[in-house]
């Protein structure tokens, strides 16, 4: 059922890391290494990404700008999902 909700654009909640379409979900745990590499490959040419429970979602054009200062960090993303992209309405670093 949330798969047919999450197809039709519903408002989503997912709390994940940001992380780069080269390395998808390797970085997931959001280390110092992670976060590194994450801004090394995004600065290299790969898109931003949320990876959440080990899915991979793809970040609209008009969204990315909102996680750069993000990236490889844990985050709570609020935006609407659209198959595997995820169109950002707000985004937050996680609170531990």
């Amino acid at each position: 059922m949330g798969a047919i909700l999450a197809a039709a654009g519903w408002a989503e909640t997912l709390s994940g890391t940001v992380g780069d379409s080269m390395c998808g979900a390797k970085h997931e745990a959001a280390g110092a290494s992670d976060a590194a590499c994450v801004k090394k490959c995004v600065k290299g040419g790969a898109s931003p990404v949320i990876i959440s429970d080990g899915k991979v979602y793809q970040i609209s054009a008009d969204s990315q700008a909102k996680v750069m200062p993000l990236l490889g960090m844990k985050v709570t993303v609020n935006g609407k999902l659209d198959g595997e992209t995820i169109d950002i309405a707000s985004v937050q670093a996680a609170k531990d």
